[in-house]
């Protein structure tokens, strides 16, 4: 489960009780927001994970000041800096796989098309950033999202051939629903054009709420993800309005669910029977 779904620190103390809720309604593993680059304060969280049997992943994004495509060499150089530090801070708290945008910063437009330079620059700070991965024991799943938020790589496709020239084997691609929902012509294509580099998947209704319950289409996506053989993570990821600061950033102002409990519950029932019945196992 994301806990994007209540708060974008889930290292603060008083966010600890939404750990037991979680591991209560049945999840493996929690995804952990990773923005306060303090390692340090990740060590606890780590420990209370082991204690409920939770694995953590992680989820990080650069932002505007910490761009790994600008022009600014200054600037890529932070973002390279900002990025490295995320991953020390996901190694922290016991993850073995840290998601996100890493190649460019998600709502900073060039005001044109990418171009073969900033293509460049993007693979240059990820085969860096796999690298110091690969020290860490930890995976990059790089996050293509939508052209409303990127313009770098907003397909599976193109998230897909920027991990190939990446070529390293901690470096692949998460799979977003949310985003693919509304840039895929196909779903089947997306996710078999891409499965030699899946390394993620992130379970997101078209409109952020409870999986199963408005457009994306569930049966192909998990049909097709058992067809390429997948068999890592599905993780939800959905967003309420209870978080005055999230609610801003992710312009998530009405409420498209009854409760985050509901969610947490009615999400992990449609999760565990959909795996079910593509991949012909008990949930």
């Amino acid at each position: 489960m994301n806990m994007l779904l209540w708060t974008d620190d889930i290292a603060d103390p008083d966010c600890q009780p939404l750990l037991e809720l979680v591991a209560g309604a049945g999840y493996d593993g929690i995804e952990v927001p990773i923005f306060d680059l303090d390692a340090g304060r990740y060590g606890q969280l780590a420990t209370r994970l082991q204690q409920l049997g939770l694995t953590a992943l992680g989820l990080t994004a650069p932002g505007p000041g910490t761009n790994p495509i600008s022009a600014d060499a200054n600037e890529r150089q932070r973002a390279l800096e900002r990025n490295l530090r995320s991953l020390e801070c996901a190694a922290a708290c016991g993850a073995e796989l840290i998601a996100g945008p890493f190649q460019a910063a998600p709502t900073v437009f060039s005001e044109a098309a990418p171009t073969d330079q900033e293509w460049q620059w993007a693979v240059d700070g990820l085969v860096a950033l796999a690298e110091r991965a690969d020290e860490l024991g930890l995976t990059l799943a790089v996050e293509s999202l939508n052209h409303f938020e990127h313009y770098l790589t907003t397909t599976a496709a193109e998230t897909a051939a920027l991990c190939r020239a990446v070529s390293h084997p901690r470096c692949g691609m998460l799979y977003d629903t949310f985003h693919a929902h509304m840039e895929e012509k196909d779903v089947r294509a997306a996710i078999t054009g891409c499965a030699d580099v899946l390394a993620y998947v992130h379970l997101s209704e078209s409109d952020r709420s409870t999986p199963g319950s408005a457009q994306v289409d569930w049966a192909a996506t998990f049909e097709t993800l058992h067809e390429v053989g997948y068999d890592g993570w599905f993780t939800i990821e959905a967003f309420g309005n209870t978080h005055p600061q999230l609610t801003r950033q992710m312009r998530s102002w009405r409420q498209r669910f009854g409760s985050e409990r509901e969610l947490l519950i009615d999400g992990e029932r449609f999760l565990r029977e959909s795996w079910s019945a593509a991949y012909g196992v008990a949930g």
